[in-house]
């Protein structure tokens, strides 16, 4: 306990002295100082130059050692994948994009083939190659279903549907495999360092190209029978047909209907060119106009209303294109909308996450699986 202490202290704190260590953990100075020589013994700190500048020896500071471990996290989209390797401390070392053009279109195991091809230019970047790795989190649409292993609620993603995929990516990357929903990912980073730190209780809608929602109670995801909870994309509303999933729309993120046939990024855009919006041809473009933005606004709350009258959440963050785009103005009218509705009033917050949310939460979990199993020293 008291090694994992000092390990998580100086993740979060950086380089630190003994004395610094044995004030933060109430440690004694000599086991303090026994402490670190096993973490050192171990590979797991390393000495980082000294503290200069103060009366007395100068302190040496140590530093969780880097090379402890590596791990890779991916996000997965309609268009290809994002990959970033990162050192046990949180470093990013190496970043890669593969578009679904890169592979082979004739190879049997593309779905392998794409994601190793992205790893390894990750890996490449960051000058290792994949006997470092420790494992990997990826980040997609729908959910692995927990009775069959078989990828749901994501019926725009060809090749990703196999029972034996989760296996197939380990032997390929040669690591133990997370896969996890997406925007159950944005919403670790959310709760990491972003809109719903200190939350235990929060729902992330996310309104892109696809239409989801992380929904957090007591600090863990609810993920219903089949993994699917939280896909609001299907939910029926007002305005929108029925997700059937039928030949025609199996290429949809939304099966050809539900809430995201109103609010997700593509239906923003042809609300602007149906109501005039010259050369609206991005979301960005479309929620300028301010008509545009108000029945957006208003079609956000109806489907917010309904999750909020279901779950109640202290807290609700809007991500994704939508709500970037949008912005501060978008939420305003959101919160304006509710007014007066016979409905809890949770906060409402745009999130703040800079860059990619989804590879921030892919990484994020990556870490915390690694570090809980390299800085276990009671083996």
């Amino acid at each position: 306990m008291n090694d994992r202490a000092a390990l998580d202290l100086l993740v979060a704190r950086g380089p630190l002295t003994r004395t610094q260590i044995g004030g933060l953990t109430g440690l004694s100075k000599p086991t303090a100082s026994q402490l670190l020589a096993r973490l050192e013994a171990a590979g797991l700190v390393r000495t980082t130059g000294n503290v200069t500048g103060r009366p007395g020896p100068n302190a040496q500071l140590y530093e969780v050692n880097p090379d402890a471990a590596y791990v890779a996290a991916l996000a997965v989209d309609r268009g290809g994948i994002s990959a970033a390797v990162a050192d046990v401390t949180g470093q990013v070392l190496g970043e890669e994009r593969v578009g679904t053009d890169a592979v082979d279109e004739s190879a049997p195991r593309r779905t392998a083939q794409l994601v190793a091809s992205a790893v390894d230019g990750a890996l490449a970047k960051a000058g290792l190659g994949r006997e470092r790795l420790h494992g990997a989190v990826i980040g997609t649409p729908g959910a692995l279903d927990p009775q069959t292993g078989v990828l749901r609620y994501a019926p725009h993603l060809p090749g990703w549907h196999a029972r034996e995929l989760k296996d197939e990516l380990a032997g390929v990357l040669g690591v133990p495999i997370v896969i996890e929903n997406d925007v159950n990912l944005a919403a670790v980073a959310e709760q990491h360092d972003g809109a719903a730190r200190g939350y235990e209780d929060f729902v992330l809608v996310w309104a892109d190209e696809g239409v989801g929602a992380a929904i957090v109670l007591g600090g863990r995801f609810l993920r219903g029978a089949t993994g699917g909870a939280g896909e609001i994309g299907y939910m029926p509303l007002p305005g929108a047909p029925l997700a059937r999933g039928g030949d025609r729309d199996a290429a949809r993120p939304d099966g050809g209907g539900g809430f995201q046939r109103l609010v997700g990024s593509p239906s923003v855009v042809e609300l602007a060119r149906e109501r005039g919006v010259t050369g609206a041809r991005t979301v960005d473009e479309a929620l300028a106009d301010d008509g545009v933005r108000a029945e957006v606004a208003r079609r956000l709350t109806t489907g917010l209303a309904a999750v909020i009258a279901v779950v109640d959440p202290r807290l609700v963050v809007l991500s994704g294109e939508v709500a970037q785009a949008g912005g501060e103005a978008l939420r305003a009218l959101v919160e304006e909308e509710f007014a007066g509705l016979v409905l809890p009033r949770p906060e409402l917050r745009i999130s703040d996450i800079q860059g990619n949310p989804i590879l921030i939460g892919a990484l994020q979990t990556a870490l915390a699986e690694a570090r809980d199993a390299v800085f276990d020293t009671a083996r």
